[in-house]
């Protein structure tokens, strides 16, 4: 397995923090990978299992998630199956008005993309997102701005090139 590991402080306090990382629906807000979000559902351990479509070396693979372990304000984790088999754990500390959060990531690379790029390169273009996800979150929390695909691209980027 490879172990992606990264932290970042943000603006704000810990339950409004752990609040928005913890719901699905903003993944599309703040992991720039994840394109989709699907089929929600709420689990008795207070966390979530969720739908998923995600982009990996610009392949597109789906899966599911779920919360497998949850500690209100503290930490989660999400194991996930399908195209990319993971386990995510977030966890959260406070100072005052100050939330640091760490994203840890263990994941196997999919058979289908070691074909097509070398593992090195697909663990350092996953080491790029975790730090562009850390980036979002301090974003959202210190400029008190929610993100959106929108926001963060110029419309031309958005647009589908055609050859």
């Amino acid at each position: 397995m490879i172990v992606v590991d990264k932290e970042v402080m943000v603006d704000g306090p810990i339950e409004k923090v752990y609040g928005y990382v913890s719901d699905p629906d903003n993944l599309v807000r703040f992991c720039p990978s994840v394109l989709e979000i699907q089929d929600v559902r709420s689990l008795p351990n207070g966390g979530y299992s969720a739908r998923w479509v995600y982009k990996m070396a610009g392949m597109r693979s789906r899966g599911t998630g779920e919360f497998t372990a949850v500690v209100p304000n503290s930490y989660f984790v999400v194991e996930t199956t399908g195209g990319v088999k993971s386990r995510i754990t977030c966890t959260f500390r406070s100072w005052e008005d100050i939330t640091k959060v760490t994203l840890t990531v263990e994941y196997t690379v999919p058979k289908p993309l070691l074909h097509e790029l070398a593992e090195a390169i697909i663990v350092k273009m996953n080491d790029r997102e975790a730090d562009l996800i850390m980036a979002n979150l301090q974003v959202i929390f210190t400029a008190g701005t929610d993100l959106t695909r929108r926001s963060l691209w110029p419309s031309s980027f958005l647009r589908r090139r055609r050859p």
